[in-house]
């Protein structure tokens, strides 16, 4: 049974991330490649990959995560994980991405504002999980 504490977050996480997922899916050629180029730009195993297949693939995890959170019978202790690696992923988008963060490698340049937000998720997660572990006997 999922906790109305972990509720509140996990919902919050999961109506950004499968609104973006959802935004995501049916993507043009332009859009495909941005999202390409800034994933491959950072990781770059992903180069090999085609931009509309990284972006069918993006989107539909980002929908599955995003179902799996605001699903209320899936367990915290599933999803959290989830979220976490998810969210780690951006978070390390945000601070390899060249003119993303400031001189100091961590404040956000105004063009990193929209990737710096993803700290947030990854506190969510951060918080579920420790919640689920806490509560464990």
């Amino acid at each position: 049974m999922v906790k109305l504490r972990q509720y509140i977050p996990r919902l919050a996480a999961g109506a950004f991330i499968l609104n973006s997922g959802l935004s995501k899916r049916g993507a043009d050629e332009q859009s495909a490649q941005g999202y390409h180029g800034m994933a491959a730009g950072t990781y770059p195993f992903l180069s090999d990959v085609e931009p509309q297949d990284f972006t069918k693939a993006l989107s539909t995890a980002e929908i599955a995560l995003g179902a799996a959170l605001v699903t209320p019978f899936v367990p915290t202790a599933l999803v959290a994980p989830a979220l976490g690696a998810f969210s780690a992923g951006l978070v390390g988008l945000y601070l390899r991405t060249p003119g993303m963060t400031q001189d100091d490698g961590v404040r956000p340049t105004p063009d990193g504002i929209g990737l710096a937000k993803d700290v947030f998720l990854l506190g969510i997660a951060g918080g579920l999980l420790a919640d689920v572990l806490s509560r464990k006997k």
